[in-house]
């Protein structure tokens, strides 16, 4: 197992050198470093040498791949790419476009993104599994029809009705929480109860059909029908085995969200007025701020990479018969 990782680690660096290199080139064939100059500087009428010197200060008045002028190394080191984009290697983001340091709002938004996340992705994954095992246990009867119906109308409805809903009814209606904001410490709590609820209530018409459609997969083969004929009740079959043999692609699916879990919900956090990596994001696309962009675009495929060996790793824990040495 141990040179199973190693290896998939090793086969990590050329797909981040990728998406790295295949971002630097998309947002430079987009926006110059002029262009960034002239956003930035917020002034319609400004001179060359203004332009000049913010791309000095900034590092961006190197070539972007290669230094012809160079000799040596620094063709290839003393360039924007290599400055802005290779350090991201040994998680040095740098300073945003404005002088702040990356890493450090990283650190500080890192925390409120997770106090979303994490309880949408754990609660959020108990309540589909259950919501599907019922419908999978009253299989072909109301009950299942009706929870069928109840996720296709849940599927239906726009994240941004539940949003806006949501803060109509509980926010300003009800007056149980606010609307938007964000506190330190247990205070928090009041401001993401609501997100987080949203954000659970929206995701089990989607997450419960899924689930519904493995479980019954799984009660059709024949390792169920011998654990009925050994006397076992449904409870036992559907918790026993059902729910065991379904974990792989349950922990498939659960790998998609892990990047989300540390970058934030872009949707929640901007309509709350939570000051997490979501909204960081939107803020640093909207300002066409290239340093941050680039640092959390490498962030979540670092996480996506992680996530993935994790997911490989607990195969073996669910699984006996899965094997990672070839």
């Amino acid at each position: 197992m141990f040179a199973y990782i190693i290896r998939r680690i090793l086969y990590s660096f050329p797909i981040l050198i990728g998406v790295n290199a295949l971002t630097f080139a998309l947002f430079f064939m987009v926006n110059t470093p002029d262009d960034m100059a002239r956003m930035q500087l917020g002034a319609k009428h400004i001179n060359q040498q203004a332009i000049d010197v913010w791309k000095q200060e900034r590092g961006y008045d190197k070539p972007l791949l290669w230094a012809a002028d160079e000799s040596g190394l620094d063709k290839a080191t003393n360039t924007i790419f290599f400055d802005k984009s290779l350090r991201l290697f040994v998680f040095d983001f740098g300073a945003a476009d404005d002088g702040r340091a990356i890493g450090q709002d990283i650190q500080t938004r890192m925390w409120p993104s997770l106090a979303i996340a994490i309880p949408i992705f754990v609660i959020g994954l108990l309540v589909n599994i259950t919501f599907a095992l019922l419908m999978v246990f009253f299989r072909a009867t109301y009950i299942d029809l009706g929870g069928v119906i109840l996720c296709v109308i849940i599927m239906s409805i726009s994240g941004l009705f539940y949003i806006i809903g949501g803060q109509f009814l509980v926010g300003k209606m009800m007056q149980l929480v606010p609307i938007s904001g964000y506190a330190q410490g247990i205070s928090a709590f009041k401001f993401v109860i609501l997100p987080v609820l949203i954000g659970i209530v929206s995701g089990i018409g989607a997450g419960s059909r899924w689930y519904r459609t493995l479980f019954l997969e799984e009660v059709s083969k024949d390792y169920v029908r011998t654990a009925r004929a050994k006397g076992l009740s449904e409870v036992t079959v559907l918790f026993r085995h059902v729910l065991k043999n379904a974990m792989i692609p349950i922990l498939t699916g659960a790998v998609v969200v892990i990047p989300t879990l540390f970058m934030g919900s872009l949707i929640l956090e901007s309509f709350f007025g939570i000051p997490g990596l979501g909204s960081y994001t939107i803020d640093a696309i909207q300002a066409q701020d290239f340093a941050i962009v680039r640092a959390m675009v490498f962030l979540g495929s670092v996480l996506y990479i992680v996530g993935l060996v994790l997911t490989d790793i607990s195969y073996t824990l669910v699984d006996p018969r899965v094997r990672l040495d070839g």
